[in-house]
């Protein structure tokens, strides 16, 4: 989305595609387009990623009436339409309210109902219910697939709650150290995880099955520092199914079975654990 300025936000090389298009080939005026018209998003934080001096219908209007033209009464009415589409009540009335004067599940609704106020194609959800408690969260996360699949929208969820991927995701990407280490459907990488690091994740998630004095069984060591990564695989000293190919190369993502993809030398050693 390009949203975080330099030089934190350089882009050092790559490509990012959607519909044909090279996003970053794009320049300034070409990407704000893009941005709430063509792809949404909803951040991580509601209370801060909502401006706190404008009004809730100011915030939603804006959008509607410069990238779809509409006219400030038009907007204003897409705006009530929207709130009561994300389940807030009273719509017409509330926006004119200011985001403190909302909850936090409230305000993430009200961030669902922007991203979704152009008709994206697309929608990128960066950990859309860290801050609500875990009732709200189910909530949110339901009105999210729930219009996604009514209104035909792909939803991208970045998280690292395992529960969320394993109910709402149809299509799972696990990534370390800034790389796709293992991709494939949900039911797929749930039931055959081919990469250790899915396998140690999947593992360290307590269960109701297991006795109450079970201890977890986490991930020893600590993630690498992304400045100065091994030469070899990035999971390597935590690893303990590690050969010595993987101190010298660093392994490509290449598939283990139909529409399943991993990036470990030894995927095969992985996956015939999980079986046994």
């Amino acid at each position: 989305m390009r949203l975080v300025a330099g030089p934190a936000g350089r882009i050092v090389s790559g490509q990012v595609l959607f519909k044909g298009r090279d996003l970053l080939a794009l320049d300034e005026e070409g990407m704000r387009r893009v941005r709430g018209r063509e792809i949404g998003m909803v951040f991580q934080e509601p209370m801060t990623s909502l401006n706190p001096v404008l009004t809730i219908g100011r915030q939603l209007t804006e959008t509607l009436e410069i990238h779809l033209g509409l006219s400030p009464a038009d907007a204003r009415g897409r705006a009530v339409e929207l709130l009561g589409l994300v389940g807030i009540p009273d719509p017409d009335r509330r926006l004119a309210q200011y985001p403190h004067q909302f909850s936090g599940g409230m305000r993430q609704r009200i961030m669902i109902a922007m991203a979704l106020s152009c008709n994206p194609s697309l929608i990128l959800a960066d950990e859309p219910t860290t801050a609500l408690d875990v009732t709200i969260q189910a909530q949110i996360l339901e009105l999210m697939k729930d219009l996604s699949r009514r209104l035909g929208v792909a939803m991208l969820i970045i998280t690292h709650n395992l529960g969320v991927v394993a109910r709402y995701a149809d299509r799972v990407n696990v990534m370390y150290a800034g790389k796709i280490i293992e991709r494939g459907t949900a039911r797929e990488i749930y039931a055959h995880p081919r990469h250790p690091y899915t396998l140690g994740l999947l593992r360290s998630v307590p269960r109701l099955d297991e006795a109450r004095k079970s201890k977890l069984n986490p991930i020893e060591g600590q993630p690498p520092d992304l400045v100065r990564l091994p030469p070899g695989c990035a999971f390597l000293p935590r690893c303990r199914y590690a050969v010595d190919r993987c101190a010298r190369d660093i392994p490509p993502l290449g598939a283990v079975s139909d529409g399943h993809d991993a990036a470990c030398w030894v995927a095969d050693r992985v996956g015939q654990e999980v079986r046994a």
